[in-house]
């Protein structure tokens, strides 16, 4: 099999075969393959497109690149959260304390910034002697005490990924539903969640810059996550203007602990409602949303959540909240 014929059926907007997706991740994986030529073929998808089956498989090639992380023997159902990122987004900073405040297991692997967006690991990294770098066994120890754990991507996991992410911020090829479908699922199948739940961004400041956009996206994530076995829901969120009043690695993480103390800006705490109560439900936490919003807004009000986050950032090397300045 030779690459430049992948690159030119695809070109040509032919449907790849498993065999050939396969050839193409492994070859992205050892190093065998160029960057020029993986960049034509990104460019090519981004072109023509992909079916979903198409998706599906290059999103399982890619989590078979690596290794995928056993969550079973902590107890609880996993949740796993993701966002397709834009400007301010800093949900997922404050939701997995929360969550975990509240009872649920929610292991994150974040990425950092891609394109315009900020890069949840680069605004924790403002977190003096944060670590996001755990190994997994430290990873698991993290979310087996506090709850939660929020790091980057290991080495061994996805690392596919890892190499497409960094070229597709290089050339011009992020805007295309199965690059970004593929490139989301394969870590949060990777990441040993039983749940996972998506926010994708709609708006001036997001990828997907209108809702038909939006909701094919949120389609195709749910539909792989489904085909893996994995509960999977998406939520549509606004971003046609920045979420909240800050946009900066360390004055971001400032307004998120204003936010966990019950303080944040109305748009960001309405989407940590949503998604916290919503997560509630599908880790069986809670009966319905209305119980799970009462459940959410005591972490908030009694510091339970801000606790817990300061737990985190201490178990990661970091400096807890409550020594935190804004600067």
């Amino acid at each position: 099999m030779r690459v430049v014929d992948v690159i030119a059926k695809k070109r040509d907007g032919c449907t790849l075969s498993r065999e050939e997706i396969d050839f193409f991740v492994n070859g992205v994986t050892r190093g065998t393959l160029p960057d020029y030529q993986a960049s034509a073929l990104l460019m090519a998808i981004v072109l023509r497109g992909m079916t979903i089956e198409e998706t599906s498989w290059l999103t399982d090639s890619m989590v078979n690149s690596g290794d995928r992380v056993d969550l079973s023997d902590i107890p609880g159902v996993k949740v796993g959260k993701h966002s397709t990122g834009g400007v301010g987004d800093k949900i997922s900073i404050v939701l997995a304390p929360l969550a975990a405040a509240c009872g649920v297991i929610m292991p994150k692997m974040s990425g950092r910034g891609l394109g315009h967006t900020g890069g949840t690991l680069d605004k924790l990294e403002s977190i003096p002697g944060y670590r996001v770098d755990l190994r997994v066994d430290e990873f698991k120890a993290v979310l087996r005490d506090v709850g939660t754990s929020i790091i980057g991507q290991t080495a061994s996991l996805a690392p596919a990924d890892k190499k497409l992410y960094a070229l597709r911020d290089v050339t011009a090829t992020i805007g295309s539903i199965p690059l970004i479908s593929a490139s989301v699922m394969s870590k949060k199948l990777a990441e040993g969640s039983d749940v996972v739940v998506l926010d994708v961004k709609c708006g001036d400041g997001a990828f997907m810059k209108d809702e038909a956009d939006a909701k094919a996206l949120a389609t195709a994530m749910v539909a792989i996550g489904t085909r893996a076995g994995v509960r999977t829901e998406a939520l549509i969120t606004d971003m046609d203007t920045p979420l909240g009043r800050a946009v900066g690695n360390a004055i971001e993480v400032v307004e998120c602990i204003e936010t966990l103390k019950g303080r944040g800006p109305d748009d960001v705490m309405a989407v940590v409602r949503r998604f916290a109560s919503r997560v509630l439900v599908l880790a069986g936490r809670e009966p319905n949303e209305a119980a799970a919003l009462c459940r959410v807004e005591n972490a908030l009000a009694s510091g339970k959540a801000l606790e817990t986050f300061g737990r985190m950032i201490e178990r990661q090397g970091g400096t807890a909240p409550r020594r935190a300045t804004a600067t």
